[in-house]
């Protein structure tokens, strides 16, 4: 996805750049349209003691689900937040969805985006299927600007695997 895509998301457009966001991979891709009854739902019963959440979502490439809310960056609840995710959770076990294991490194190859287990982060930069130029999908970032500024996809280098394997960037040739 384009990052002017992700800066004109109109599910996000009511919401500051500081709204918190939380992002969870899918198993597998669906269509916006599978989640949307029970993702509405979700939104407009999400309120913790008295407070009613003012959260939005939206599917990204049929595969990331991102929540945003704007007051609990400033006030966070961790009840509230447990709440959502439990309500995610369970929302997507209902239609036969599953979330990725939030340890899972998401990369984009060739034919996709493809979880990989930290326990064979290695076997992948060894067999080549991983570089420094491989594409990985952020799912820790904390607000809705860093998704509209592009954060949300980087080189492999450019992460926490690139520094603790020490892998660089590739070099780039002239012409």
């Amino acid at each position: 996805m384009s990052l002017s895509a992700f800066t004109a998301l109109p599910a996000f457009s009511a919401l500051p750049d500081g709204a918190r966001l939380w992002l969870l991979a899918l198993v597998h891709p669906t269509e916006a349209a599978t989640l949307a009854p029970e993702m509405e739902a979700l939104m407009a019963r999400w309120r913790h003691k008295g407070v009613q959440y003012q959260g939005a979502w939206a599917l990204l490439e049929n595969r990331i689900l991102a929540v945003a809310e704007p007051t609990l960056a400033a006030e966070p609840s961790g009840c509230a937040i447990d709440g959502m995710l439990r309500g995610v959770n369970q929302l997507t076990s209902r239609l036969g969805l599953a979330v990725e294991d939030p340890q899972a490194v998401l990369v984009r190859l060739e034919d996709g985006i493809h979880a990989i287990s930290r326990t064979d982060l290695e076997e992948r930069l060894a067999d080549g299927t991983l570089d420094g130029a491989t594409p990985v999908l952020d799912l820790a970032l904390l607000t809705l600007g860093d998704l509209r500024e592009g954060r949300l996809e980087r080189p492999l280098a450019a992460t926490w695997i690139g520094r603790k394997y020490k892998i660089q960037a590739p070099a780039v040739t002239g012409a």
